[in-house]
């Protein structure tokens, strides 16, 4: 408003009809006076025409002069009235005035007006009218004397006037004002009111929002609250179908016991392995072992056509219907076979290399078994390697045996007795398997041991005989088949036509094509229906792709392919669950995330360490387990993956950088590929990727690069970190007193390292030097400890003239110079050089040299 008022302002400044309020005030006073003046006639109307009849004067007595006011008189026609008002003094009479005003008055009312004249007698009509004027001015002063009083009056008048319109100017200013103050102070009341409105509305909304988020949160911890008990009651059916289903097992139906093979590198686990595959297969004959998917099924006619000639020595009544033995060998693929957090391996053939005894990854594989209860079998392959074997090709070894000479008998002997005592130093009873009676076999604890031969095949039936005497002997309990359904995932694959598909091990239970399936992924559970249950032919016709057998249901246990939708981010090494009709669909997904979600919960709670990818869940568990358990010490883990290595996890590891952990920006990679963008991303990230197909060779690999990263961080905090030391100088042993001082010491306590400096703390902190070198029987030396005693050179660069004997001597004993930055640098890379002597020393330098 104000602005709009300065802009008028200035307008009316330059249109030059700007006035100030005085202005204003004298010019409102001339109107009034003027508007007045016309009122009594003493000066025309605006707007009245010529030929209008004036209105008739009245005669007022009033000095004339006041209606010449608004024009000044000439000069000539002020000396022109002087001389008139001498000449009517010298007369001595004064006329009548105001007669002959009246008479003239009367006599314009009685003449008719006249007409317009022309132009040329404009000027003498101008000049007698001026004539008439001047007359008339000369009669007015010509008045009597008694119109003072008249003159006075009307003074009073307008100065009595003048004074009500400055009060009526004043009062409309003051009123002016305070209509302005009003209008500002109810402005401001309605900014106000305004202002309180919007709040309210504004306040109104946000307690409607928070009403409807407290009604949705209550709606949602509702809805959490019924689906957890709908969870607990699905969880609760199910677990009671279980042991329903558990109580039902019956001795007379078993399943196929699952096999795996483990060992160390080079035992011939391989070889065996593809010995016991393709016992029958050189015939021509698939003699009814089927190569399914991730296993090799053998059939119950299979095995007793194996095992007759046994059976002719040895009585032996088959009841299992056939024997799975899983294809991959090595521990992975036992720790691999996993189901809601059991091994699915029922037994395990441990092959053992006769020629060089028990190794380090047999020896782990032992430990291993034993954990987890695992009954298992020995196989002494190599045995074809004796001096001077006779080769007797797929034949039980007790009738290879025979046909050998007594020297090889002896070897074979020799060497199987290094075994036992090998496998008694580890905690193990064994003894050749024919060697042992019933009491050996009822007590679980002795493992009997098969001679074999991967390469001739000599006692790889008795390997099959075994298993299946066990399986029946001690494991019958164990391998009752079930209705619970036992499923674990082995691989995920592309096959061309079918899309993406997933290879499973069924153990116990049915799948069935239709079924609900409910899958584990790192992105959470994902459900599916099962299209598809597949099984190849026959070995012999495996390399025909489009040959799979389709089958509507599957009893376990069998391997098999499983079709559906959104399997590609499926983790090898998880449970299968179905999801039945009167089972909870989030309940079976909980479970089936359960091994993961045990798995995270484990990992480092400081969010520092490295990451580690496996091929599996299973191997994932192994190698955490490794590195949290059976190192020293525990290596931190804060990320986990199974499967490739993709760039989102390079940068989900980089952070590390960032947080000054750089030496935990590091992926463990166990058994999988890397994407080549990711590994040219961790260069540029600065991200390390340790790569290995064997637990232990990622713990060297780490192990090392963390070993060289502490060393190089020595090496830099070695000029900071200073070792606490007390030393005294030995009199009789000072070779040189100054520049440098050569003498001899003795430790008092602490440790005395090369680049220690020294001071004399008894003389205000005396800097002697820096030892430069230490000597002990002509050798030099880097440290020594307390206790000993060396010769040093002291050397100080500062103050070389300091002299032995002079500022200083032999009853001052000689401390480290320790700083708060060679403290804190000799815990962070050196806490492990010092024992807890030493840190006592620390805490008493700390003290006299004033260290907080």
């Amino acid at each position: 408003k104000k602005q709009k008022q300065r802009e008028k302002i200035e307008r009316q400044k330059r249109e030059g009809t700007y006035m100030t309020k005085k202005e204003k005030q004298k010019a409102k006073l001339a109107e009034q006076r003027l508007e007045a003046m016309r009122q009594a006639g003493m000066l025309p109307v605006p707007g009245q025409k010529d030929g209008d009849a004036p209105k008739k004067k009245k005669i007022v007595y009033e000095n004339k002069r006041k209606g010449g006011k608004g024009r000044a008189k000439t000069p000539q026609e002020q000396q022109k009235a002087k001389e008139e008002d001498k000449a009517k003094e010298e007369a001595g009479a004064v006329p009548d005035s105001w007669e002959d005003e009246a008479s003239d008055h009367e006599q314009d009312d009685k003449t008719p007006a006249p007409e317009e004249p022309k132009a040329e007698d404009k000027e003498p009509e101008k000049k007698d009218a001026e004539d008439d004027k001047g007359n008339d001015e000369w009669d007015a002063d010509s008045n009597s004397g008694d119109e003072w009083d008249v003159d006075s009056d009307e003074d009073d008048k307008f100065d009595e006037l003048t004074a009500r319109l400055q009060r009526v100017v004043v009062a409309n200013k003051e009123d002016d004002d305070e209509d302005l103050i009003e209008k500002e102070k109810r402005a401001e009341l309605e900014r106000l009111r305004q202002i309180g409105l919007e709040r309210a509305e504004r306040e109104r909304i946000e307690e409607e929002k928070r009403r409807k988020m407290m009604e949705m949160q209550e709606e949602k911890n509702r809805q959490e609250a019924m689906a957890a008990a709908k969870r607990e009651e699905g969880k609760r059916k199910r677990l009671e179908q279980e042991k329903v289903n558990l109580a039902a097992r019956s001795r007379d139906d078993l399943r196929c016991p699952i096999v795996v093979i483990m060992g160390h590198v080079d035992t011939g686990k391989t070889t065996l392995l593809d010995k016991i595959r393709k016992t029958n297969v050189q015939e021509g004959e698939a003699g009814g072992i089927t190569q399914q998917i991730g296993a090799t099924y053998f059939e119950k006619k299979t095995l007793e056509m194996q095992t007759e000639k046994l059976n002719q020595i040895r009585k032996f009544d088959l009841k299992i219907p056939g024997m799975l033995i899983i294809d991959t060998p090595g521990h992975e693929s036992f720790t691999n076979l996993r189901s809601r957090g059991s091994s699915l391996c029922d037994v395990a053939i441990l092959v053992v290399d006769l020629m060089h005894g028990l190794e380090q990854q047999t020896i782990e594989s032992l430990t291993m078994l034993r954990n987890r209860g695992v009954p298992f079998v020995v196989a002494l392959n190599k045995v074809d390697r004796c001096y001077a074997w006779k080769t007797c090709k797929d034949t039980p070894i007790q009738e290879a045996l025979k046909v050998q000479p007594e020297g090889t008998i002896s070897e074979f002997e020799s060497r199987s007795l290094n075994a036992k005592v090998q496998l008694q130093e580890q905690g193990v009873n064994s003894n050749l398997y024919w060697d042992m009676g019933d009491e050996d076999w009822e007590n679980s604890d002795f493992i009997p041991l098969v001679p074999t031969s991967g390469v001739t095949g000599e006692g790889v039936q008795d390997v099959l005989r075994l298993l299946c005497e066990m399986a029946q002997k001690k494991l019958w309990k164990q391998i009752m088949w079930c209705a619970n359904l036992q499923c674990t995932v082995l691989e995920v694959k592309a096959i061309d036509g079918l899309g993406m598909t997933v290879d499973v091990l069924v153990v116990n239970g049915y799948l069935k094509e239709g079924d609900k399936a409910v899958f584990c992924t790192l992105d959470g559970p994902i459900v599916t229906e099962i299209r598809g249950l597949l099984t190849p032919p026959p070995s012999r016709e495996m390399r025909v792709k489009s040959e799979y057998i389709h089958h509507k249901t599957i009893k376990g246990a069998l391997g098999v392919k499983i079709i559906g939708n959104g399997l590609e981010k499926v983790m090898a090494g998880t449970p299968v669950m179905i999801v039945g009709p009167n089972d909870e669909e989030e309940d079976i997904k909980a479970e089936v995330m359960s091994d993961l979600t045990d798995l995270e919960s484990k990992l480092s709670t400081d969010k520092r360490g490295v990451m580690v990818q496996a091929s599996t869940l299973g191997a994932l568990e192994a190698l955490l387990q490794f590195l949290r358990e059976e190192t020293q010490p525990p290596i931190p883990v804060s990320a986990i993956g199974i499967g490739t290595i993709h760039k989102r996890d390079i940068t989900k590891i980089s952070i590390m950088n960032e947080k000054g952990c750089p030496e935990y920006a590091t992926i463990l990679a166990f058994d999988v590929a890397i994407e080549k963008e990711a590994r040219e991303y961790a260069q540029e990230a600065k991200v390390r990727i340790f790569t290995a197909d064997i637990i232990y060779h990622l713990f060297d690999q780490f192990t090392r690069f963390m070993e060289e990263l502490s060393e190089r961080r020595r090496q830099e905090a070695a000029e900071v970190a200073v070792f606490p030391s007390i030393i005294k100088i030995l009199p009789q042993h000072v070779f040189n007193q100054k520049d440098p001082i050569i003498v001899g010491i003795e430790v008092v306590e602490g440790i005395l390292k090369v680049g220690t400096p020294l001071c004399v703390p008894a003389l205000a902190g005396l800097h002697v030097g820096k030892v430069t070198s230490i000597e002990s029987n002509g050798r030099e030396q880097e440290t020594v400890r307390k206790g000993n005693s060396v010769a040093c050179k002291i050397v100080n660069e500062q103050n070389p003239n300091i002299t032995y004997g002079r500022q200083f001597d032999a009853s001052h004993a000689l401390y480290s110079t320790l700083t708060r930055a060679s403290i804190d640098a000799l815990k962070e890379n050196f806490k492990d050089k010092l024992e807890n002597e030493d840190w006592r020393l620390v805490v008493k330098l700390k003290k006299v040299f004033n260290i907080i």
